[in-house]
């Protein structure tokens, strides 16, 4: 099957600062990206459906029997098999959504849905259509990809004496993985450790929890449950309910609690984040669309940090605090709750504009350190970011 995992409009716009530069099918939630998770279902390498700034690096493979798939909506295997028995022209729906389509067209993005027979599926499905959707499933989602991943295979043995290991049964560790002398317990859900992933001494993981490929959790940390810690990041000192999308550094102590961290991003140290207000009211998050303050029905709701975003050390952040993408934030006092992309400077300190240039001048020298460099598609997108601001 030719998959093609399409963004509804409405719900890229509520996925911000996470989807400005990304199609909604390459966030990471649980231990897998969602693009990850249909191709396991598919074995099909799905292609994408975006808008048209992201469309010349994320573009659809078209061919003359096509499934799109919303990608908001997360699979399973009753959703998985709905759709291999979806005929040519009809598409599902769910609860007034459009989630799939069988179609040998070639669908542009924001399509009209008009033309289709629809059929409604039954089954329950996880979406991701707010940005604190991300932190609430992604313990259903650490499980559900935990049982992908391992299924039929067998862990690498612990075999460090000083580690403390409980429900071992629900704990797996790729190749290469070093662990010393930390405490893993996964009474109440499973523990995923990343090929050459690392965990250093003193530090505490609760599951459930995914320390995905080549990640470290540095010494003394207290890994709380929900949390994912994408392949090639460092995280220290206290997190839980967060997700790291992948290349992103918080190695010092300091609290991140219900947050979304996103691709080569760096928290300073004693970074902390505030995700539940004194008065216990919802919190209310930035909206893209509006320009406004919404009201997520959340107690707990904390940061969310689009990519190549940085912290200076003992930054603050506020309940419910948005930071777009390639902004550099430092200074005294909690930070103002929305963080606009291409920004430099702190809520007391003053906010100033951030030279594209000397932006990715510092994105370029952090990707080396990786041994890596931005591609030319990723420059011309975060120049159009930078360049429209009212995204």
């Amino acid at each position: 099957m030719n998959i093609i995992l399409f963004d509804s409009p409405k719900y890229r716009n509520q996925l911000k600062p996470i989807t400005l530069t990304r199609p909604i099918g390459k966030i990471r939630i649980g231990i897998l990206t969602i693009e990850e998770k249909w191709q396991i279902y598919f074995k099909s390498e799905p292609s994408f459906l975006t808008e048209e700034y992201l469309a010349h690096k994320y573009y659809p493979k078209y061919e003359e029997e096509n499934i799109y798939i919303n990608a908001s909506f997360l699979p399973n295997i009753e959703f998985a098999n709905t759709i291999k028995d979806l005929i040519k022209n009809e598409s599902l729906w769910f609860k007034g959504d459009l989630i799939a389509i069988k179609s040998d067209k070639k669908l542009a993005f924001d399509f009209s849905q008009n033309d289709f027979v629809q059929k409604q599926i039954g089954t329950n499905i996880t979406s991701i259509t707010e940005l604190p959707h991300l932190f609430l499933n992604n313990g259903n989602q650490i499980e559900s990809d935990f049982e992908l991943l391992t299924k039929s295979r067998n862990s690498v043995e612990i075999i460090d004496k000083f580690s403390s290991i409980y429900s071992p049964e629900n704990i797996f560790v790729e190749e290469g993985a070093n662990i010393k002398a930390c405490i893993l317990n996964a009474e109440n859900g499973p523990i995923y450790i990343g090929k050459n992933s690392v965990i250093q001494e003193g530090s505490i993981v609760i599951g459930p929890v995914a320390i995905c490929n080549n990640s470290m959790v540095a010494f003394g940390s207290k890994i709380r449950p929900n949390t994912t810690i994408g392949p090639f990041s460092r995280v220290g000192g206290e997190v839980g309910n967060t997700i790291f999308q992948s290349y992103s550094n918080k190695a010092h102590d300091g609290f991140l609690g219900n947050s979304y961290i996103g691709k080569w991003c760096n928290l300073g140290a004693n970074t902390n984040n505030s995700n539940l207000k004194n008065d216990y009211k919802s919190v209310k998050l930035h909206n893209y669309d509006s320009n406004e303050l919404y009201d997520t029905k959340e107690i707990f709701c904390g940061t969310f940090m689009g990519d190549y975003s940085k912290a200076g050390i003992s930054t603050m952040f506020n309940t419910g605090t948005i930071v777009g993408v390639s902004s550099n934030v430092f200074g005294s006092g909690f930070q103002e709750k929305f963080i606009p992309s291409f920004t430099w400077g702190g809520k007391n300190e003053g906010i100033e504009k951030y030279r594209f240039s000397k932006a990715i001048e510092v994105i370029n020298s952090t990707m080396e350190r990786k041994a890596l460099i931005l591609s030319e598609e990723d420059r011309r997108i975060l120049e159009y970011i930078s360049k429209n601001q009212n995204l």
